[in-house]
């Protein structure tokens, strides 16, 4: 029986002490303000953005872009690294070009998709796309290649099709690698993400925090990348919560394996 996981007090108290030795010191040299500004000031002006509507509209743009990217990203990386995995010689040939691009920082390419693709959400979308499929490919293809191909044989000696042997054998023993390499793609989905809207974005929260750092709004500033922040937090928890469910067959054989 799964047993709720604890509050983690001592994470969060560090934390609130954190947020009220900024808040101190803040108010405590006025200089400073104008680069970090008090705590209180930073949520007054997320509290404002909220209410007049002007921070959500972006936080959604930022939202639909990641989705797009990332989803697109696990479809292609998870279905490519499965052929690269099961069929050797294929992956023997793309390896060293996938060795070759998978270390190249991902906002590297951001001018090439800008003067491929121009400026707009297709530009923004590709990159975030590119960046997140390295992990996911990668784990996937390791988790292909680890299944034992004693399982792979026993299916095919009772007669399972590739396509039953795909899903009631390869997919159940690739699914760890598959989810881990999942977990970084999403935060780097998201990086580039407000990256790319940052550099050439008309919208979403990269602009919007890059807006407000020009016009010298410093509080406006922040409260957008505790929007970011706050984002990320919550699609983290989120894919652990579908994580858990998902995998809730493994855990429990583990468990009875343990017994």
């Amino acid at each position: 029986m799964n047993q709720a996981k604890p509050f983690n007090w001592p994470g969060w108290s560090s934390f609130a002490l954190l947020l009220l030795f900024w808040e101190l010191s803040a108010r405590a040299t006025p200089k400073l303000e104008v680069y970090f500004p008090p705590v209180s000031r930073i949520l007054g002006a997320l509290g404002q953005a909220l209410t007049v509507g002007s921070i959500t509209s972006h936080a959604l743009a930022t939202l639909a872009r990641f989705a797009e990217g990332f989803l697109l990203a696990a479809v292609l990386a998870v279905l490519s690294g499965v052929v690269l995995g099961y069929f050797r010689f294929l992956n023997s040939l793309l390896a060293t070009l996938i060795e070759l691009l998978r270390p190249m920082p991902s906002v590297a390419i951001i001018p090439v998709a800008i003067l491929l693709l121009g400026i707009g959400d297709g530009m923004i979308v590709s990159v975030t796309v590119y960046a997140s499929l390295w992990p996911i490919l990668i784990n996937t293809i390791d988790g292909v290649r680890n299944i034992d191909h004693t399982l792979i044989d026993t299916g095919r000696t009772f007669g399972l099709s590739r396509w039953r042997i795909l899903w009631q054998i390869i997919l159940p023993g690739a699914s760890p690698y598959i989810v881990t390499g999942l977990r970084i793609g999403l935060s780097i989905a998201l990086i580039l993400v407000t990256t790319a809207e940052m550099i050439a974005g008309s919208k979403g929260l990269g602009f919007f925090i890059l807006d407000e750092e020009r016009a010298m709004n410093s509080a406006n500033m922040y409260s957008g990348i505790v929007v970011v922040a706050l984002l990320g937090y919550a699609l983290n928890r989120l894919f652990l919560l579908l994580e858990s469910r998902a995998m809730k067959w493994r855990h429990g054989m583990m468990a009875r394996q343990a017994a």
